[in-house]
């Protein structure tokens, strides 16, 4: 039964009506609801705002690394440390390795462009930030609904967003309703904003309907995956900020990796590959695992006889919209606006996003309140782009632009002439680089390319992807119809597999996709859509574009505690 279908037989829908609705609880979405609040108080104005959390909680479906700028946290509410924001271990060391297979070279700290430089930064939980975020949101009197998912746009006879409904629950697998079936409501707005994150499933419907990124280079996104370890205290090293760069990826695989020792003798380690990579055999997950036997990197997870003594107590993954600035839509449109990494804001060039997203939604924010105290509505918050061209944001941007396209020429000549641009000219280079196709056209057919055999987990440093979501908290509610949806069900066997070598079985990191025979021995593709992690790369790396990635019914997906 469709959606349409589902409404005529059990509609019409409750509605609520707000001044500005917040698609998504995580920094963006967040800061944009306190930055609304704060200024309705400020002119002693009323002003009803409601954010919208597809995870169990705030801050459930929050990965990142992550280091944490604290410039635009303190723009939002400078006293931070005294209310008790879990933002304590500050940066105390920094280093960048090349890494060959076996050695490692440092760069020199006097060499490190401003880009690269960690001081007066914080090593965070980004989930635990977003949590003390939404307690500093609700403190406000702004409504927060986790668990409910934003499934659908809503528009008037205009063309313009007037809101957003939430998905049915209690559909089962074959699209009926069954016997708990609750229909979603609509949650209506003078303007709504949406915070998705990166690869948002409405913000690239509002992309593609607004045409907003016309005349924008493609944009580029990598798959972030992360493992928190609890390490030997002799081994720890409190403040820690370590990234590679090198081995395992190839030179023409942009990739690289993080190491940063949190507080409490833990250390968050990732690995980064962008999803331009080439060859259709390349695994990230494994990448990931082999990245962590390098002499340099398994030194911090074992003890002096070279025994594996540290513990792995969490897993995930998500996308990371790494495109920058020349890949930044429009990020406004009649009734709306994109902020955070819904619209792609993460400098890349200094592996950080949270700063960016944090400032993003402020401005959204300053530009709705205005609209809103106005006696505006639906349409185009024009304010925002403007007084993001004249931030420090901007500014900050525009000095990496270049940074993602380097490398497009290389590891090592990407390296070279980021480190002129960045380094040598303080991010001045004269000149724009250009990206022309999206990440998926960059996968080559598998008969062009080397197989990559990748060895065995050992379960003590390295793993499998199963043990690994287990270690996510993913759940699902196993009734109900497959968020993980495909246009024509033969593609996957008949092109993917057949001229790919069936790439989405390597490049998701929960093994959610799996190619099983038949009894007739023919081949299919299985979705085991329970085991997903909602990282979105199968909706980006597709080379068909097949798979599409939409919202599960409210609160499915993981549950992060410390990621």
């Amino acid at each position: 039964m469709t959606n349409e279908e589902i409404l005529t037989q059990h509609g019409p829908r409750e509605s609520m009506d707000y001044d500005v609705v917040v698609v998504g609880g995580g920094p963006a979405g967040l800061s944009t609801a306190i930055r609304l609040k704060q200024l309705a108080a400020e002119h002693g104005k009323e002003i009803s705002v409601v954010v919208l959390e597809k995870g169990s909680e705030p801050g459930a479906h929050i990965l990142s690394g992550a280091v944490l700028d604290p410039q635009s946290l303190t723009e939002l509410l400078p006293n931070w440390k005294a209310d008790g924001a879990p933002v304590n271990q500050s940066v105390t060391a920094e280093a960048m390795l090349f890494l060959s297979e076996t050695t490692g070279y440092r760069t020199p700290n006097l060499f490190l462009p401003k880009c690269s430089q960690n001081h007066g930064n914080y090593i965070i939980s980004l989930g635990a930030l977003t949590r003390w975020l939404a307690g500093q949101a609700e403190g406000l009197g702004v409504e927060i609904f986790p668990g409910f998912t934003a499934a659908e746009v809503l528009y008037n006879e205009a063309g313009q967003v007037r809101g957003v409904a939430t998905g049915n629950m209690g559909v089962e697998k074959n699209g009926e309703p069954g016997g708990n079936f609750q229909l979603g409501m609509e949650l209506l707005g003078k303007y709504t904003i949406f915070a998705e994150g990166a690869r948002g499933h409405l913000g690239k419907q509002l992309i593609a309907r607004y045409k907003l990124d016309e005349g924008c280079d493609p944009q580029s996104y990598a798959i972030g995956i992360k493992e928190l370890w609890e390490v030997d205290p002799e081994r720890h090293e409190p403040g820690l900020v370590l990234h590679t760069a090198g081995w395992p990826m190839d030179d023409k695989t942009y990739g690289g990796s993080f190491l940063y020792h949190m507080e409490g003798n833990k250390i968050a380690m990732g690995f980064i590959t962008g999803l331009n990579y080439q060859n259709p055999y390349l695994s990230p997950f494994e990448e990931f695992q082999r990245w962590k036997t390098h002499p340099n990197i398994r030194w911090y997870l074992e003890n002096s006889k070279g025994e594996v003594t540290a513990k792995r107590i969490a897993y995930g993954a998500r996308a990371i919209t790494a495109g920058g600035l020349l890949a930044l839509p429009k990020t406004v449109f009649p009734g709306g606006a994109l902020v955070g990494c819904d619209a792609g804001y993460l400098n890349v060039s200094r592996i950080k996003g949270s700063h960016a997203a944090i400032k993003s939604g402020m401005l959204a924010a300053e530009a709705a309140y205005a609209a809103v105290t106005a006696g505006r509505a639906q349409d185009e918050l024009s304010a925002y782009p403007e007084s993001f061209a004249q931030s420090w944001l901007y500014t900050e941007l525009n000095k990496s632009r270049n940074f993602k396209a380097w490398f497009k020429y290389g590891l090592r000549v990407g390296t070279l002439m980021n480190g002129l641009e960045q380094f040598g000219l303080n991010g001045a280079m004269p000149w724009t680089i250009r990206r022309d196709k999206p990440d998926h056209e960059y996968l080559k057919p598998a008969a062009e390319c080397q197989p990559i055999e990748y060895p065995k987990p050992d379960g003590k440093l390295t793993f499998d992807r199963l043990s690994s979501v287990f270690i996510s908290s993913a759940a699902h509610e196993e009734n109900q119809p497959a968020h993980l949806t495909l246009k024509d069900a033969s593609v996957p066997v008949k092109v993917n597999l057949a001229k790919y070598a069936g790439p989405e079985a390597r490049y998701c990191p929960a093994g959610v996709y799996e190619f099983v025979k038949n009894a007739d021995n023919t081949d299919r593709l299985q979705i085991n859509a329970a085991n997903c992690v909602h990282c979105k790369t199968c909706d980006i790396k597709d080379p068909t574009q097949n798979i599409v990635w939409v919202t599960p019914e409210g609160g499915g997906g993981p549950n992060y505690s410390e990621m």
